[in-house]
């Protein structure tokens, strides 16, 4: 069933996981940003996948990282591109709708083609809309 919209990390706990984007892509480092709030009330935190801190202590490798967005769970279990989406989707009972929509036999290679397809050209959106990494 979805989580409560205020389920969240204790404070001073270690997060449940970390969503990696990549930093040096403009649409990714303005997009992950917008959905802090929302992320981490549900216990995760963000992170480039440029961390080498989170590269090292969970084997990471970048150039692997830079194929799909990843949410690296706390004890190293991995998700991957359109799940990522779907497992924050799960989590809150507004969204969860649009979860069980990605999940339809009909739908479910829409939504995994959709994400595939713009992951695989996020630098071309950047480049046209003039986005460069937000380094603040």
């Amino acid at each position: 069933m979805a989580g409560d919209d205020h389920a969240g990390q204790a404070h001073g706990a270690e997060p449940l996981g970390w969503l990696l984007y990549d930093g040096d892509c403009g649409f990714c480092s303005r997009w992950a940003p917008s959905w802090s709030g929302y992320i981490r009330r549900r216990g995760y935190e963000l992170a480039p996948l440029q961390d080498r801190a989170l590269q090292q202590r969970f084997a990471l490798d970048e150039t692997e990282l830079l194929k799909e967005m990843t949410l690296v769970l706390r004890h190293g279990r991995r998700v991957v591109g359109a799940d990522v989406y779907r497992h924050f989707l799960r989590l809150s009972w507004w969204l969860y709708p649009v979860y069980l929509l990605t999940l339809a036999p009909c739908l479910r290679p829409a939504f995994d083609w959709g994400y595939r397809t713009f992951a695989r050209h996020r630098h071309r959106v950047t480049r046209r809309c003039a986005l460069s990494p937000d380094r603040t």
